[in-house]
């Protein structure tokens, strides 16, 4: 079967967990941006857990099915309809032939998870599904494209049906953290600064990368260009905070403070323009 897309979105991709080992050509992991979500989206459709699904930002799309196929929605809040009829999120539901879902405004968090059953099979490349211009053909669905799914038989068992995604975790403001490889040669005033205050989300976030608001001045010495990761937080010579996420490049120029665990990656990616957060030191 197959997923005709009617209208894209805003910034509509296909994701699995992204591509592992090809960092030393410069390839970035991408990847689904929450973990966790995506996840709960597969496993409460009967997928594994790491098969493709669609990342919805902001404002989703509008998609035809051309045969039936049994779906689930994770999000914080949003605004979904299924031939114009409401669509409660974190249900299974199922779609026939010629049916359309609607994902119109992701109304709290930012990003919206919808699993398939049998997974998205989007091109492979370099063994992911995941959508990065420079690896796939683009970075982004787009309007007309056609995207493959497995087709639905209805008998299989949804053996995670226990699972509940815990909308709680993305209350908390707090991103834990690990120091970075640079971090002991910030200044005890730095350190202080950056673990007791409170910074905003700036309007410069994506894929690859979240910059804070607020600036602190920095006096580290420029370093020579070094492996970062999905999570890494650089200190620019400029006092700005940047932290990478899943389309970040692979290797950086600028002091590396503060490693993100997994779950902060998570929370940080249902973040929006404006929003708190503050860091807390985890030891290794």
């Amino acid at each position: 079967m197959s997923v005709k897309i009617i209208h894209p979105g805003l910034l509509t991709s296909i994701q699995d967990f992204g591509r592992n080992g090809y960092a030393k050509y410069g390839i970035p992991k991408s990847g689904v941006m929450d973990s966790y979500a995506a996840k709960i989206a597969n496993l409460l459709v009967g997928n594994k857990q790491e098969d493709a699904v669609m990342e919805i930002t902001m404002l989703g799309p509008i998609l035809e099915f051309d045969k039936d196929a049994l779906l689930f929605l994770v999000a914080l809040k949003a605004n979904v309809f299924l031939n114009d009829k409401n669509i409660e999120l974190l249900k299974p539901f199922k779609v026939k032939s010629g049916d359309r879902l609607q994902i119109k405004q992701i109304t709290s968090g930012v990003r919206l998870y919808l699993a398939i059953s049998g997974g998205f099979q989007s091109e492979l490349k370099l063994s992911s599904r995941s959508m990065y211009a420079s690896v796939t053909n683009s970075s982004i669905i787009k309007k007309g494209d056609v995207i493959k799914t497995e087709t639905y038989t209805g008998i299989k068992k949804l053996t995670n049906a226990q699972l509940k995604y815990d909308m709680e975790f993305y209350v908390t403001k707090t991103l834990e953290v690990y120091p970075g490889p640079e971090f002991e040669e910030l200044s005890i005033d730095l350190k202080t600064k950056l673990l007791e205050n409170t910074f905003h989300v700036s309007k410069n976030n994506s894929r690859m990368a979240y910059q804070l608001e607020e600036t602190l001045e920095n006096n580290l010495k420029p370093i020579l260009t070094q492996p970062v990761l999905p999570g890494t937080v650089q200190f620019t010579p400029a006092g700005n905070i940047i932290i990478l996420m899943r389309d970040a490049q692979t290797t950086g120029g600028y002091p590396r403070i503060f490693q993100l665990t997994k779950e902060s990656i998570n929370l940080l990616s249902q973040k929006r323009q404006g929003d708190k957060i503050e860091f807390t030191l985890k030891d290794y």
